[in-house]
């Protein structure tokens, strides 16, 4: 495969990621029982931080929405190096290789904090972008 066939996947994985954590992660409604309770808990208990009051809540909708919104970021930015690569593809190497060890440095994290998703669409990820990387070099040379 090609480059920016590597790229483009890694995009659409990309928005797939970033609509499946928005929905199902940021704006999921919790289960009964245990999961309303401590959601309830979260929202109730409120603590100053830097001058403002916040609750765990807080956090947890505000870093699900930042990582909603580097997803998102990241759809678009493969997109633009998929068109890149063609003509800048071995001087974009390193940028492919920095991007794939930051989704492969996600994987296991996701695992052991979250759930089997987002650990596999940040290794499919990762792939697509050390594809990316391995084939780039190739079409430079030729």
């Amino acid at each position: 495969m090609k480059p920016p066939l590597f790229l483009r996947i890694a995009s659409i994985l990309a928005l797939v990621f970033c609509a499946g954590h928005t929905v199902g992660g940021v704006f999921s409604k919790p289960a009964p029982g245990v999961q309303s309770l401590v959601v309830q808990t979260m929202k109730t208990n409120p603590f100053d931080v830097m001058g403002h009051m916040r609750t765990f809540w807080d956090f947890n909708i505000g870093y699900g929405l930042l990582i909603s919104t580097v997803l998102f970021a990241h759809c678009f930015l493969f997109w633009q190096l998929s068109a890149l690569v063609k003509t800048d593809g071995a001087r974009l190497r390193p940028v492919f290789a920095m991007l794939a060890l930051e989704f492969l440095v996600q994987a296991p994290i996701a695992a052991r904090y979250f759930f089997l998703g987002p650990c596999i669409f940040s290794l499919l990820i990762a792939a697509c972008l050390a594809g990316a990387f391995f084939t780039a070099g190739r079409v430079a040379s030729t």
